[in-house]
C-alpha cells in the first residue's frame, strides 16, 4: 500500500475517556510496554489513569495531554505491529496535542521526548491559562468579527462553518448573546477547556513552554507532518518545528 496517499490524524483535548487503551494495552505487548515507560516518565501509573481514572483527574489538562499521547501511540505501535512495512502514511497532522503524535509517527520525536512535552505543556495550560472556549457555527470571517469586537480571539478553524473562539467567560458570554441575536440560526457551545487555549491567553504558558522546547532534542521529519500554527507542512529542521510549536 506505499502507493496510496495515506494520512495518519490524531485527536487532541477533548477526545479523553475513562478506560481508554485498556483494550489496545490487552491485547498488544507493544502498547503495556509504551504505557509502563509513560509511566516511569511522569513518576504516577499511567495506566491506572487512563483504564480506570479513579480520582477523576483524566480531564485535568496536565494528565490529559500524556495520557491522550499515550494512548495514541499505543494504537499506531499497535497498528504498526500489524501491518509491518505494508502501511505507510505520506502525511501526518493532529489537533492541537495531537500535533505531537504526528511528529512521533513522523521521527521527529523519540515518544519519551514526546511525552516530556506534553507533560510540561499539560501543566502550563493549566497553571497559567485562563478564561474558556466556545465551539460555534459560524464561518470564520463572521467569528473574527465578534471575536475582535469582544476582545476574544480564534482558538481554532474546524470547518468551513466550526470556528472556536476564545477568550475570559465574560466575554465569552457577550459575544455568545450577540451571536444569538445577529445568527439566530447559529449555535455556540462552551467547551470543557481549563483555559483560552490557542489564543493571547496562553502567552504566559507559551513563553514557560519554550524553555522546555529548546530543550528537547527534534530529528529530520522522515514522514511529513502539517503545522497547526501554519496550515501548510512543517520544516524538517529542529528549529523550525520549536518555534511553530511555541506559535
Amino acid at each position: 500500500m506505499t502507493d496510496k496517499l495515506l494520512f495518519y490524524i490524531f485527536p487532541g483535548q477533548g477526545s479523553q475517556y475513562r478506560g481508554m487503551g485498556s483494550d489496545i494495552a490487552e491485547s498488544f505487548p507493544i502498547a503495556r510496554e509504551l504505557y509502563e515507560r509513560a509511566s516511569e516518565i511522569v513518576g504516577y501509573d499511567m495506566r491506572e489513569l487512563s483504564f480506570r481514572d479513579p480520582r477523576d483527574e483524566l480531564s485535568l489538562t496536565r494528565f490529559t495531554q500524556p495520557a491522550l499521547l499515550t494512548h495514541e501511540v499505543a494504537c499506531l505501535e499497535a497498528f504498526r505491529s500489524l501491518v509491518g512495512d505494508a502501511v505507510k502514511p505520506r502525511l501526518a497532522a493532529g489537533h492541537s496535542l495531537g500535533e505531537y503524535t504526528a511528529l512521533v509517527a513522523g521521527g521527529a520525536l523519540r515518544f519519551e521526548e514526546a511525552v516530556k512535552l506534553v507533560e510540561q505543556r499539560g501543566r502550563l495550560m493549566s497553571e497559567f491559562g485562563r478564561g474558556g472556549m466556545v465551539a460555534t457555527t459560524l464561518d470564520l470571517q463572521s467569528a473574527t468579527a465578534l471575536a475582535d469586537k469582544h476582545f476574544c480571539g480564534i482558538g481554532g478553524c474546524n470547518l468551513p462553518d466550526q470556528t472556536v473562539v476564545a477568550g475570559e467567560g465574560a466575554d465569552l458570554d457577550a459575544l455568545v448573546e450577540e451571536m444569538a441575536a445577529v445568527y439566530p440560526q447559529k449555535r455556540g457551545v462552551r467547551l470543557n477547556t481549563e483555559g483560552a487555549f490557542h489564543s493571547y491567553l496562553m502567552v504566559s504558558a507559551a513563553q514557560e513552554f519554550r524553555k522546555v522546547l529548546e530543550a528537547t532534542e527534534f530529528a529530520p521529519l522522515a514522514v511529513e507532518v502539517l503545522s497547526n500554527y501554519t496550515g501548510k507542512l512543517h520544516e524538517s529542521s529542529g528549529d523550525g518545528i520549536r518555534s511553530r510549536l511555541f506559535f
